[in-house]
């Protein structure tokens, strides 16, 4: 069949497009012929992929959207395709892979009334209602259960529709056998003592995933904690704002902000621990990422994935309401409980042989391909 995949933006460091590009590889392995339509795309384009940028501008994102949409419902009038699957919500599609969580909902429980008549919200309200609405006949790719009652709250959608996926944790996430020699090559590169502790915060989106809060909390540990504790955070975002409160806190060489990158597996190896204390988060791959390298994991409650961190007794958890006192001091207590460190990481290998966190790609591809379970 030919498939046509729609994202706004492929970036080669974030979650959606990652797996959005092992989703594709999965079909075309199974034969079938991969076309993109993108507004940009960074990066290698896989042999076989025909990707189409999608010549359009606006002042803003959400009329370049609709005028992204108008274009791409013209070329697929003229080159049809089998399926039209989407990663982010517009008309049209057959399948939808839901990374982004209930639009309607935040507008109505984080917003002021007064934000339900502008015109960004009427947009990506009358997009997510095209997917989700009763008359819709778009297949729904969950990747979290949390989100799917309340679309079927604010828009009636037949639970029918919904296909809720395993993760899809790749496979080199996971500790290799060399583990060892690689955490201590990294702790040598990055001049980390026996002693010293490196807590590392990944994920494109620091506002949303809480790196704000990381910093304070790593301000407020104790002084001889805090001089031999270091922070990286990993992502593709502008880290000017967290580089002023990195300066405003006193935390000097403590903090390193980094941009996206390909060998996040070494960095998973090598620290002591992971933060993603995120105010909103659909799903928090990231979370499992660590797991299954056998790194402790502090999360909010508010991570989709978080009660994987429980089941496995791979970390620890900030309950909601979150409350930034107990984010400081769980940092705190995770930092100076060498035992605890040790007993969440094999707790977190085990639970990567036990559980099924790998087969995403392939069980979306079943459902685009139309061989439902």
């Amino acid at each position: 069949m030919q498939l046509a995949f729609c994202l706004y933006k492929y970036f080669p460091y974030g979650g959606l497009q990652r797996d959005f590009l092992r989703i594709a590889l999965a079909c075309q392995a199974r034969g079938h012929c991969v076309r993109v339509y993108t507004l940009q795309w960074e990066g290698e384009i896989p042999p076989g992929f025909e990707v189409i940028r999608v010549p359009v501008r606006a002042l803003a994102n959400h009329p370049r959207y609709e005028k992204f949409t108008a274009w791409v419902q013209r070329d697929l009038a003229a080159r049809p395709a089998d399926r039209v699957i989407g990663f982010n919500k517009m008309p049209g599609l057959d399948v939808y892979y839901a990374a982004d969580p209930c639009y309607e909902d935040k507008a109505r429980t984080l917003r002021n009334p007064l934000y339900r008549l502008s015109g960004r919200y009427r947009h990506f309200a009358a997009f997510e209602r095209a997917v989700f609405a009763p008359e819709s006949h778009t297949e729904i790719l969950m990747i979290s259960a949390v989100q799917q009652p309340l679309f079927a709250r604010h828009y009636g959608t037949a639970a029918r529709r919904f296909h809720l996926l395993p993760p899809g944790i790749a496979p080199d996430r996971r500790a290799p056998p060399d583990a060892a020699r690689i955490r201590t090559a990294f702790r040598d590169e990055f001049g980390l003592g026996e002693h010293d502790r490196l807590v590392v915060q990944i994920g494109s989106g620091f506002k949303t995933k809480g790196l704000d809060r990381s910093l304070k909390a790593l301000a407020a540990l104790p002084e001889s904690l805090r001089r031999r504790t270091r922070l990286i955070a990993i992502g593709q975002d502008d880290p000017k704002p967290f580089q002023l409160q990195v300066r405003a806190l006193g935390l000097g060489e403590r903090v390193s902000i980094l941009k996206g990158r390909s060998d996040i597996p070494r960095f998973l190896l090598g620290a002591d621990l992971l933060i993603h204390p995120a105010y909103n988060e659909n799903t928090g791959t990231v979370l499992l990422e660590a797991v299954v390298a056998g790194l402790p994991v502090l999360a909010s409650a508010a991570c989709g994935y978080a009660h994987y961190i429980d089941e496995a007794g791979a970390g620890q958890v900030v309950p909601a309401p979150f409350e930034q006192a107990a984010l400081d001091r769980l940092l705190a207590e995770m930092l100076t409980d060498d035992a605890a460190r040790a007993r969440w990481g094999t707790n977190g290998l085990a639970f990567a042989e036990r559980a099924d966190l790998y087969s995403l790609p392939e069980r979306a591809a079943d459902v685009i391909l139309g061989r439902r379970r």
